[in-house]
């Protein structure tokens, strides 16, 4: 998550939403603060740390859905290799990560509404002073946990959108009525003041990029980001696949972008993925050289229901044990292997904050050249503006 994000405790005239100040929803507990740092707070993180680190937590590997470019998919995974994260270990981890200076926990599956302690997870981090966030297909929204979530603390809402049409969509995901499912959810979380953000595959179920804005409208999106498609994956995360629907070459990779590009400059939606970002997705295809080291390993991680460690999705061996986690574990190699935009997209972004860190620390070493090179670093402006471009959707989070 981009380092420069605050966020504030959200009062609302909704009668359908929660509140988050006062006296608890009936039949829930008092309701959970969401996190804020004061300014202050966030420009010594920002100096001492290069900002708030992110960790995605698959807490299972079980999913209702039935995607086809996915190995979560119910139809191939095997029963017996499923596998969840218990209560106790979750709040442990949430202490782990809070050692680690992470601001933004997304709770991932698998499909992580099906892990019964969903709530509980969420709203200990909340109030652990934790951003909790989570990426779901909408299959399992319910009034009753949408009005529980919230209370909780819940920060963010990511949900899957394949196509932009409903038939492809629910066809592919094997989930009938899971775009009314998804147009309530977003009504009722606009309502307590929690973003939403439509999450959608790159893949042929989209055969114009253009007609996707109406469509995600419908639907009741303010904002989406692209999930860059993915063939394969060396670490325990199966969202990926060979099916013919992600299954590109470089070239029609390079021209995928140019559509998400044109799209973006368009269309007037909000597309959280930076155009520099894109750029880089390009650049990275044709095989030149890249401006942004990932920071993977070093602000943004990977955790399984194994509690291994990963410094992303792509990578073949874990970091660690997530109890053997500190400053000693942290990778900072530049690496450039992967393009899985939840990693690579927020490089961009946080540039400028691992850019003034550096600055900070080289100047208490006394290294005066370097932190001058930091500063001056060109690519800061680039980073600013791609933070300038994604500002809205930075304040919401």
């Amino acid at each position: 998550m981009p380092w420069l994000v605050t966020t504030k405790m959200t009062a609302t005239t909704n009668p359908d939403a929660p509140t988050r100040q006062g006296s608890a929803t009936a039949g829930f507990p008092a309701p959970a603060a969401r996190p804020q740092k004061s300014t202050f707070a966030l420009f010594k993180e920002v100096l001492h740390y290069g900002g708030p680190g992110y960790l995605q937590f698959a807490i299972t590997n079980l999913c209702n859905a039935d995607c086809d470019f996915c190995g979560f998919a119910r139809s191939k995974f095997d029963p017996k290799a499923r596998q969840s994260v218990t209560l106790d270990e979750a709040k442990r981890v949430v202490e782990i990560a809070l050692k680690n200076h992470i601001g933004y926990l997304l709770f991932v599956g698998g499909e992580p509404m099906v892990h019964r302690d969903l709530r509980a997870m969420t709203r200990y981090a909340a109030e652990r002073g934790i951003h909790p966030m989570i990426c779901t297909n909408g299959g399992l929204w319910t009034e009753d946990n949408m009005r529980g979530l919230a209370n909780d603390g819940l920060s963010s809402v990511i949900m899957s959108i394949d196509a932009h049409d409903i038939g492809k969509h629910e066809t592919n995901r094997g989930l009938p009525d899971v775009c009314k499912k998804i147009k309530r959810a977003n009504e009722f979380f606009h309502g307590a003041g929690i973003q939403t953000t439509a999450s959608i595959t790159a893949s042929r179920l989209i055969d114009d990029y253009e007609k996707l804005p109406p469509f995600l409208e419908t639907l009741g999106f303010k904002s989406c980001t692209f999930s860059y498609p993915l063939t394969s994956l060396a670490s325990s995360y199966l969202s990926f696949s060979d099916s013919g629907l992600v299954n590109f070459s470089k070239d029609e990779l390079i021209q995928l972008f140019e559509k998400i590009k044109q799209m973006k400059k368009n269309s007037g939606f909000p597309v959280v993925n930076p155009r520099e970002s894109l750029d880089e997705m390009q650049r990275h295809l044709r095989g030149e050289k890249e401006k942004f080291d990932c920071l993977g390993g070093h602000k943004y991680f990977y955790l399984d229901w194994n509690l291994d460690l990963y410094r992303c999705h792509f990578w073949e061996t874990p970091m660690c044990k997530v109890w053997d986690w500190d400053d000693s574990k942290l990778i900072r190699d530049g690496c450039t292997r992967c393009m899985i935009d939840c990693y690579r997209d927020p490089s961009v972004l946080q540039f400028v904050a691992i850019s003034a860190s550096d600055a900070f620390h080289n100047l208490k070493q006394g290294k005066i050249l370097a932190a001058a090179k930091n500063i001056f670093d060109a690519r800061n402006l680039t980073s600013l503006k791609a933070v300038w471009e994604d500002r809205q959707w930075i304040d919401g989070v």
